[in-house]
């Protein structure tokens, strides 16, 4: 609805379509009690419209200033836009506007989980571990950018839409990470940002000019992850590692959707950052058991990764993989090599590292040291018990 009436409307005017939407859901709430209509999303469209045109007559006195659409031919055309092929290409819209280059960084996964999503403040505040005030500034300032760059309410063409096209899927990728290893303290897995950011991106694979082979490579991953989704926690919310987990309850629907995306991804000659992260991900679901994994095959996704995009994480990744090849000096000396407050929060996770591999050569003292270290850095209560679990198998 946000974005259909953004299409009608105007970006300008972005702010008062909200306030209006959120107007005319109350009045559903109090209106449905007893009499729900017979054509509910017909009566939201109605109301919301109708609550748009009350907003921009209070806003203003000049009544010619009131856009015009209770009747004739733009009635028509303005009820074309509710079809589903229209409203599917209005969110497409959002989304690039949502993800503009012009726009912070840091703005632009608050703004497309605000506008697209329909998360409010507190919901994006807490899916992205920072205080409602801070989410609250940055939707202003991206609300603000839009209106000074003048950003048109559209899909890119030509040479802009690759560009403009890395910066969606940079926010969705962000999006089903945050979902599937949440930062939040309480809790490691939000399926409600999971299916949010698959259902953006397959909206994107809906689209002729969207449907890159990046786009089916970073929908690839998102089925990969979502089909074990179920099986890293236990049922008394318990994490487990992918070496413990119950390969039986890995969903193969989803799997099979992955799969049929990378036959789709692999179409090019030039491969991205998420064909390598899609892959490594497809050999851990190809493995029978845990002892079955290829790791060397593992290992060199890791590299093409890292040769692609050197950043810290990946070469923390790296050597947690040689571990587990058994090419424990070379992990040793990769570990040396990194920094861990480069990891920014995912630091917990160097020292974790280092004491499993101290574990590896029987010092269990140097084993524990660094384990509580991890101990002390994490914030995700259950990623803190599990690794307490693991200091306490250290001790014994």
């Amino acid at each position: 609805m946000v974005s259909v009436l953004v299409r009608i409307f105007g970006l300008p005017h972005l702010e008062i379509i909200e306030d209006a939407i959120q107007d005319t859901f109350i009045k559903a709430t109090l209106s449905w009690k007893n009499n729900q209509p017979d054509n509910p999303e017909a009566w939201l469209t109605q109301a919301a419209k109708n609550r748009v045109l009350d907003l921009f007559r209070k806003l203003t006195a000049e009544k010619k200033r009131v856009p015009h659409i209770a009747s004739g031919i733009d009635t028509i055309a303005i009820q074309e836009l509710f079809l589903d092929s229209e409203i599917e290409d209005s969110q497409l819209r959002m989304i690039f506007t949502a993800c503009h280059p012009y726009l912070n960084p840091k703005d632009r996964i608050a703004f497309a989980l605000k506008t697209v999503s329909g998360f409010s403040s507190k919901e994006i505040a807490a899916a992205l571990l920072s205080k409602e005030e801070t989410i609250k500034k940055r939707l202003s300032r991206a609300r603000t950018s839009i209106q000074k760059e003048h950003i048109s309410f559209q899909i890119p063409k030509g040479k802009t839409l690759a560009l403009r096209l890395d910066s969606v899927l940079e926010v969705l990728y962000l999006i089903f990470n945050e979902g599937f290893h949440s930062t939040k303290k309480e809790i490691i897995v939000r399926k409600e940002l999971c299916a949010e950011a698959m259902r953006l991106c397959k909206m994107l694979l809906n689209h002729k000019n969207t449907k890159t082979t990046k786009s089916y490579a970073l929908f690839a991953i998102m089925c990969f992850h979502a089909a074990r989704i179920d099986s890293k926690t236990t049922h008394d919310n318990q994490l487990l590692d992918l070496q413990h987990q119950d390969r039986s309850q890995w969903y193969f629907p989803l799997i099979k959707l992955g799969n049929t995306a990378m036959h789709k991804a692999v179409e090019t000659d030039t491969f991205s950052t998420y064909h390598y992260e899609a892959a490594i991900a497809a050999e851990h679901l190809k493995a029978k058991t845990f002892k079955d994994t290829n790791w060397k095959a593992i290992l060199h996704w890791y590299e093409c990764l890292y040769a692609l995009q050197p950043m810290p994480i990946h070469l923390l990744n790296i050597a947690v993989v040689q571990l587990q090849d058994s090419r424990f000096r070379e992990s040793y000396q990769l570990l040396q090599q990194l920094e861990p407050e480069t990891l920014g929060q995912r630091s917990y996770l160097y020292y974790a590292t280092l004491s499993d591999y101290y574990l590896t050569q029987e010092d269990y003292k140097k084993a524990i040291m660094h384990m509580d270290i991890a101990i002390d850095l994490v914030t995700n209560q259950q990623e803190k018990e599990y690794l307490e679990k693991k200091r306490i198998a250290l001790i014994l």
